[in-house]
Order: C-alpha cells, then structure tokens, then sequence
C-alpha cells in the first residue's frame, strides 16, 4: 500500500464549493454541528425514510460481506450505532467498537447500546495498526474529508485479509431515477422530518442528505480508490440506489 503524504492532493467525495460552507476547511465542523443539533430524532426519521426496513437491511448487508461471529468490529461514523448494532447482533457487544465525530450523535445512541463509543474521524483514526478484522462505514462516506486518506486508515488498522463494508445511497444512473429520488429524499424526506419531529434542525439535514448523495462522486471513483489503498473490492446496487461495497483488505 502507497502511504498518503501531507502532499497529496485530496480526493474529496464532493465538490469543494457549498452552499453549505464557505471554505473546505469549515466543512468538518459544519457537518457536527447539524448532526448533533438533530441527533434526538435521527434514528426516528431514518426509520421513516426506510419504512421500518433498515434493521433488516443493514444485519443482511454485513452477513452478505462475510462479517461472522468471533470478529472484532470498527464502525466507522457509527452515529447513534444504527450499523454498530446491527454487527453486535451478530458478533456480540464486545467485538464492536464504534467512531464519530458527533458527540451528540453517540449519546443519541446511548439508550440502544453499549457497544463502546471513541469520539474521531476516519481519515486519522485512533487505533493501532492491524487491530481489527472487519470495518463498517454507513451513509457516512459522503461526509469524509479525503477518500485516499480514509482508505488508508482502513487498511492500516485491517488485519490481512481483513474486510470492509460501505453502505451508501447513490444517485440514480437514469435521469428519472435521479428525478424520483429526490422528490422522496430531498422533498418528502425533509417534509417527513418536520412533520414528525417538529424540528427544522432535522428537516435541514435530510435536505442535506439528498445534496449530499446528488454531489457524491460516482462508484468508479469509490471502488478505483479502495483499490490504490490495497483492496480488492466490487459493487453491489439494489432497487438503482442501494450500494455496497466490500472489500477485502490485500497481504
């Protein structure tokens, strides 16, 4: 594996300009700040958005990537453990530890979990290297500072032969797909929130979510940048906007 220098220019998943921010560099705390003002309602409303089906979905998802009892877990972006709870159903408490950078988010999580929580982000994680054998990451991708250095992190705290599962939504390749998803994620989805919630916090972050997934980069890039970090990985899409991507950590 090439290790990434300080020099390295940065593969951003999504465009440097915002409407959300500024300067690149106020991204990070841009991005905590709307989560922990709605963590309170984010399991609620992604609830919502999934009609009740993301439970089954993400324990089906690790399961389909190889994740199997006796495994030692990093979620990462693990929020209120929505995935992290999911790979302790199938590989007990002990085995997962999950990281993010929203303080609030992890407490939200608190009352549905003991998995153990580190407050960091994934590009410089706080672990030593070869500690884990699988690493999770879900709808979190979009919100990563540098693809590169991430991947990097991944492999470096990766046994061999170790795994990792990306979950993501993705922009739909046609353009009534795109037109379809959102109308339901970037209008309905927000609706929902404040109609539910009452919070306009939460309404502004569903709007952000559909942004988000609309300005990601594309799978090519994903999958070209998992490989330069030393993984051998592939694709999986359901319903057109459903991606996995696993990856197996090479020698």
């Amino acid at each position: 594996m090439k290790p990434v220098t300080g020099n390295t220019p940065s593969l951003t998943p999504l465009p440097v300009e915002s409407k959300y921010w500024a300067r690149p560099e106020d991204r990070q705390a841009i991005v905590n700040g709307m989560f922990d003002r709605s963590a309170r309602h984010y399991d609620r409303v992604s609830e919502i958005m999934a009609f009740g089906t993301g439970r089954h979905y993400r324990r089906s998802a690790l399961t389909r990537a190889g994740l199997r009892p006796g495994q030692v877990v990093l979620d990462v972006g693990t929020g209120t453990g929505l995935v992290a709870r999911e790979a302790a159903a199938i590989v007990g408490l002990r085995g997962v530890i999950g990281v993010d950078p929203s303080l609030q988010m992890m407490t939200a999580g608190r009352d549905r979990t003991d998995v153990r929580l580190v407050r960091g982000v994934g590009e410089a994680l706080p672990f030593a290297g070869g500690t884990f054998d699988f690493v999770t990451m879900g709808y979190a991708l979009r919100h990563v500072s540098d693809l590169d250095r991430l991947f990097a992190e991944y492999a470096r705290v990766l046994r061999p032969g170790g795994r990792v599962l990306l979950l993501e939504i993705t922009k739909p390749a046609s353009a009534i797909g795109t037109a379809v998803a959102s109308a339901y994620f970037g209008t309905m989805v927000p609706w929902m929130a404040r109609l539910t919630t009452g919070s306009a916090d939460a309404s502004r972050l569903m709007r952000f979510y559909w942004d988000t997934i609309a300005d990601c980069v594309g799978p090519p890039v994903i999958l070209t940048a998992l490989e330069r970090a030393g993984f051998t990985a592939d694709r999986k899409v359901s319903a057109g906007i459903f991606s996995e991507y696993a990856g197996t950590r090479n020698p």
